[in-house]
Parts: C-alpha cells; sequence; structure tokens
C-alpha cells in the first residue's frame, strides 16, 4: 500500500506558461496583428473606387434592350416577315441622308458625349466625398467622409476665442475655412484658427492632408 504525501500549504503554486501550448505540445507566442509604427511607409493608399451600379444598370438595359430587338427584327426578316418599320426608315435615312446634314452631326456628337462619358467613368475611381486615409495595417483601408471632415474641424475652429461663425469646406487637395471675429485682432484670430486646424487636419489621419486656407473677417454691421 502506497500512500500519497499531503501538499505543503507553503510551497508556491506553479506559474502558467507565459505563451499557449501549439497543437504540437511546444510553447508558442500568441497570434498578433502587425500594425505600422506611425513613421513607417505603409502601403500605397489610393482613393476608393466606386461601384457605379446605376450608370453601369442603365447602360446595360439600353444594350440589352436594343440587341433584343435587333435580334427579333433579324429573326423575322429570315422568316420571310417584313422587316419593323423603324428599321426600314432608319435604312433609308442612312442612305439617303447626306454626311453633313444636322441629324447625323447631332447624332455623331451625342454618341461622342456619350462614350466620352462612359470612359471616364470607367477610367476614374469616383467617390469624391470619401478620403482616403493612412493605413496602419496592410489589409484593412479606411475612410473619412468629407462632411464628418468639415464638421470636425468646424468644432475645433469654434473653440477659438473670438470666434463667432465658421464656415468650414473640405476638398480633396484643399481646406477652405470662412471664420466671423466679432472681438480680438483679426490677425491673432487667424493665426489661432490656424494652429487649431493644423492640429485637426493631422489628427484627422487623412492619407494625403490638405492645404489649409483660412479667412477671418468682421460680421456685417445691422443696418
Amino acid at each position: 500500500m502506497t500512500t500519497t504525501p499531503a501538499p505543503d500549504p507553503s510551497a508556491p503554486e506553479p506559474s502558467a506558461p507565459d505563451h499557449p501550448a501549439s497543437p504540437s505540445g511546444e510553447a508558442g507566442p500568441p497570434d498578433s496583428v502587425p500594425v505600422l509604427a506611425d513613421d513607417a511607409t505603409g502601403p500605397p493608399v489610393r482613393r476608393f473606387w466606386a461601384v457605379r451600379r446605376i450608370p453601369a444598370a442603365i447602360l446595360a438595359a439600353v444594350v440589352l434592350g436594343a440587341a433584343g430587338l435587333l435580334l427579333y427584327d433579324v429573326a423575322a426578316v429570315r422568316a420571310d416577315r417584313s422587316a419593323m418599320a423603324w428599321r426600314r426608315e432608319l435604312a433609308d435615312g442612312l442612305a439617303s441622308r447626306p454626311l453633313d446634314s444636322a441629324a447625323v452631326v447631332l447624332g455623331a456628337v451625342l454618341a461622342v458625349v456619350l462614350g466620352v462619358w462612359l470612359l471616364i467613368l470607367a477610367a476614374t475611381p469616383g467617390l469624391r466625398a470619401v478620403l482616403p486615409m493612412r493605413r496602419r495595417h496592410p489589409d484593412v483601408r479606411a475612410g473619412l467622409d468629407r462632411e464628418a471632415a468639415a464638421l470636425a474641424l468646424r468644432d475645433r475652429a469654434m473653440e477659438v476665442s473670438g470666434v463667432q461663425s465658421v464656415r468650414v469646406r473640405v476638398g480633396r487637395a484643399k481646406v477652405g475655412v470662412r471664420a466671423v471675429s466679432h472681438f480680438r485682432a483679426l490677425d491673432e484670430v487667424r493665426t489661432d484658427v490656424e494652429t487649431a486646424l493644423a492640429t485637426g487636419v493631422d489628427e484627422l489621419g487623412l492619407a494625403h492632408p490638405p492645404a489649409l486656407t483660412v479667412r477671418v473677417a468682421r460680421p456685417p454691421r445691422k443696418g
């Protein structure tokens, strides 16, 4: 018969391992999410691309309808039926109308404008209201709405002494600020507003901080 010695109350408790054990039985570091430092060069930041569902849906519907109507008319002609009136009139008009007529030139201009518009939509990102922010993680992208940025900067400017009202307009490359000061010197107010908004723009975390333009004026006199 064997006896098990009782545990010593004064003995220290076994400490838990610093890292959880891996499936193979070996201890390993916990999973960590890589985060870039503030001064590190992260991945390139580009603008957000718009989905453009409405233009794509309209173009697809127009092309589908025109193609379906044309195929139906071609099939009807192949079945020894007469072509639709619109196709006969279109063929006769194209055969008899000169190329320098107003209707042909107008139609060509509209087709060119439509084609250029579609090319611009296909080649530009869109979403001009969303400003891309700095990337601290390679797999995470963030954007800030222009109206939200303008509201945050407006609140910053209203904290400056002497500012009565502020209008802030945020663009992709420029922030325009118009402030009204009812006391203090205008130069002092402008300097304080520029300092406060420069800090505010930096705290927004934008990938491409816009330039700042501040104008301060007195309120209009009441007649």
